[in-house]
């Protein structure tokens, strides 16, 4: 669950003059409002980990430029947005060119993004409407939806709601979706088929148990 703090609207300046504040708490700004953002379940945080974990041995396999940070920014350019994803993988190279990298460690380009993933809790309806017409229009090449725990609409995760990963590809500036289930024909071991990292080996199974360890 999402609490809109302000009902005034704030700039991402403001936004990132204020916060973090020394309470701990995340915080995203939507469209100018301050989000305060729910303290993730134990079942969310094994997912988040699992993936991190997985994605940086990959990483660090393949001898690539990338890397997972802890807390880093993705800002539309063309809203007073800013969002911290669960996962945000990071092209090192193409930092030198985002103007916000230095002070606010902030980024808006897709060339600095091969990867985001969010790992659905209660707020699913910001994951799966407004980030992704957001990482959409800023042309993020693989956005991820981890629906462990089926929370999301039924028109996204099926009826009966299932478990779902849902693998969102940008094709000619579009997003198309690619789903994987634990209930499909291979049982949840079916592999998960990654765009930026071809070599991950990955199954829906995996992810799942993850999240009920």
């Amino acid at each position: 669950m999402t609490q809109t703090l302000q009902k005034k609207l704030v700039t991402f300046d403001e936004f990132v003059a204020k916060y973090p504040d020394n309470t701990g708490k995340r915080y995203e700004l939507h469209d100018g409002f301050v989000v305060e953002m729910a303290q993730p379940t134990g079942d969310h945080e094994d997912v988040v980990g699992f993936l991190a974990l997985e994605i940086s041995a990959d990483i660090k396999r393949l001898n690539l430029p990338y890397y997972i940070p802890k807390t880093v920014l993705v800002k539309p350019l063309e809203s007073e947005s800013a969002y911290s994803p669960d996962i945000l993988v990071i092209n090192r190279p193409n930092l030198v060119n985002e103007l916000l990298w230095k002070k606010e460690s902030t980024v808006s380009q897709a060339a600095s993004i091969p990867l985001v993933i969010e790992v659905v809790s209660t707020n699913w309806r910001d994951d799966y409407y407004k980030k992704m017409a957001d990482y959409e229009a800023i042309g993020i090449a693989e956005y991820w939806i981890v629906d462990y725990a089926a929370i999301g609409a039924r028109k996204f995760i099926g009826n009966p709601k299932q478990p779902t990963i849902s693998v969102y590809q940008l094709i000619d500036g579009e997003y198309q979706v690619t789903q994987f289930r634990g209930s499909d024909a291979y049982g949840g071991k079916q592999r998960i088929h990654s765009f930026s990292f071809s070599e991950l080996i990955l199954t829906v199974d995996q992810v799942f148990q993850a999240g009920y360890g």
